[in-house]
């Protein structure tokens, strides 16, 4: 349901080396507000939230970011 969402791109799951019991959830999204305003905003966030929920030890972290480039 995530996939085809308003913007998104894709997404990714990383394990931790040193602490394997982590891992990292990064999705790629076209804009900010794709994921704070239509995602968020929308019936499949309450869906995705109820699948991936019981998976969170703690609440997640969720953090933007944009891709730097060099120059």
């Amino acid at each position: 349901m995530i996939s085809r969402a308003v913007g998104f791109r894709r997404a990714s799951v990383h394990k931790g080396i040193e602490s394997p019991e982590r891992y990292v959830l990064q999705i790629e999204w076209d804009t900010l507000e794709n994921h704070t305003v239509d995602f968020r905003g929308s019936p499949a966030f309450a869906e995705w939230r109820s699948m991936v929920g019981p998976f969170f030890a703690q609440p997640p972290r969720v953090e933007h970011f944009t891709a730097v480039t060099a120059a």
